[in-house]
């Protein structure tokens, strides 16, 4: 679908309450970057946005935006909402061919990074053009985390992170590729060799499962996992992809496209999805199928044992789902794929006992993101658990600020 984008910058009403600034997570002044694309200044444009959101590029694509931008503006109420998401791709690709080289002097501060995804890399770039000495440590042998690993080629092509890692390798940052920090570098190793500050984002990769019976099976495999390399998979003709974020859409729709007749089985509604409606709706354009109401039980060795479900509205309005007894079902599939969340990876904290962590693996961090261990910080989903690309961005900018302040920086 064409969209005359020009003819969408002149839909903005420039409210003097902009709603869809407010409910970005990181405050993009969309009326300003309209503003410059309507009067053709891009590349002022560009760098209004790089200046306020490095990986602008990317958000611009995989923001949940029907719950930011878009999903706030005034346009939306009688009409279609302003397509701002559009034009900030529009201006940030063409921005990605003069992303600025200029940095500060060397001030001789190593800090080592922890991780290359979203935050690793916004931190990068932050402390790289401050005139430090930048390595990350990064476990896979491509930087990207989630950008690269997560998302799919088809919805968020390799050659952006491919454009941000040569560019970070032009500000002078080193990259220790297939690196796991713990079993090989501990914390204090870093430390040994010079690192002032030590930055953890390394997302969250390891799968939770669903503690049934059979869910070691050899056909039973992790989204988060199978999303890494699903050309190294053979799921077979029939695929249940267990869970209803983000994370099972992408699963689905990846099996779905490989071949694969793929049915998506959830414990709740689908209003109760927390899945964008994008998301959903996208799927299920790719042929993907829903099951509402089934809560796993047991698995078996080609079929999966379901029991259904039911959702009640209490007196106060609160949905209450409950589970109805002797309700098993059984479903066939060949391959079964598990979304229901995933935590951090805890290689890190098990060989520093000093970083202190919670329940389930994120790590604890002060309100300037400073861990429990001195001038280790750390930012992003193994802190907050499972969020966005733009969170994990906007949590990056507010702790490399902390980490300027204390060196009397800013």
């Amino acid at each position: 679908m064409n969209i005359d984008l020009i003819h969408e910058a002149n839909r903005c009403l420039n409210c003097k309450k902009p709603l869809c600034k407010i409910h970005c997570p990181i405050s993009t002044d969309i009326p300003n970057i309209i503003n410059l694309f309507k009067e053709n200044k891009i590349a002022e444009a560009g760098e209004a946005l790089f200046l306020n959101n490095p990986l602008s590029i990317f958000c611009s694509i995989v923001c949940p935006h029907e719950e930011q931008c878009k999903g706030h503006c005034i346009k939306g109420i009688k009409e279609t909402p302003v397509e701002f998401p559009l034009i900030e791709k529009e201006i940030s690709t063409k921005y990605l061919s003069t992303l600025p080289l200029d940095k500060k002097e060397n001030n001789n501060i190593d800090v080592a990074i922890i991780g290359g995804g979203p935050a690793g890399i916004t931190s990068a770039i932050l402390l790289a053009k401050e005139g430090f000495k930048v390595t990350i440590f990064e476990a896979f042998s491509k930087l990207g985390g989630v950008l690269r690993y997560g998302i799919p080629e088809f919805r968020l092509s390799r050659d952006l992170t491919d454009t941000f890692e040569k560019y970070l390798l032009s500000l002078g940052v080193k990259i220790k590729y297939n690196t796991l920090v713990g079993p090989t570098h501990s914390i204090q190793n870093l430390k040994d060799d010079g690192f002032k500050y030590i930055i953890i984002t390394t997302g969250v990769w390891n799968p939770k499962p669903m503690d049934i019976k059979g869910e070691t099976k050899g056909n039973v495999h992790y989204a988060i996992n199978y999303l890494v390399s699903p050309e190294s998979y053979s799921l077979g003709d029939n695929v249940l992809v267990i869970g209803g974020g983000n994370v099972a859409m992408d699963a689905a729709r990846v099996a779905k496209r490989l071949g694969s007749s793929v049915t998506v089985m959830y414990r709740r509604g689908e209003e109760d999805m927390p899945a964008t409606k994008v998301e959903i709706a996208e799927a299920k354009e790719d042929g993907v199928e829903f099951k509402f109401y089934y809560a796993p039980k047991e698995i078996l060795d080609d079929k999966m044992i379901f029991l259904r479900t039911e959702s009640l509205t209490d007196e106060s309005g609160r949905k209450k789902l409950i589970t109805l007894e002797d309700s098993d079902i059984a479903v066939k599939y060949s391959s079964v794929i598990v979304a229901v969340s995933q935590g951090p990876k805890k290689n890190i904290v098990s060989s520093e006992d000093r970083i202190s962590t919670e329940k389930w693996g994120t790590v604890v961090v002060s309100d300037n993101f400073e861990t429990t261990l001195d001038n280790v910080f750390s930012c992003g989903d193994v802190v907050t658990g499972p969020k966005t690309v733009v969170a994990a961005v906007n949590d990056a900018k507010k702790m490399i600020n902390n980490i300027l302040n204390k060196e009397g920086l800013i």
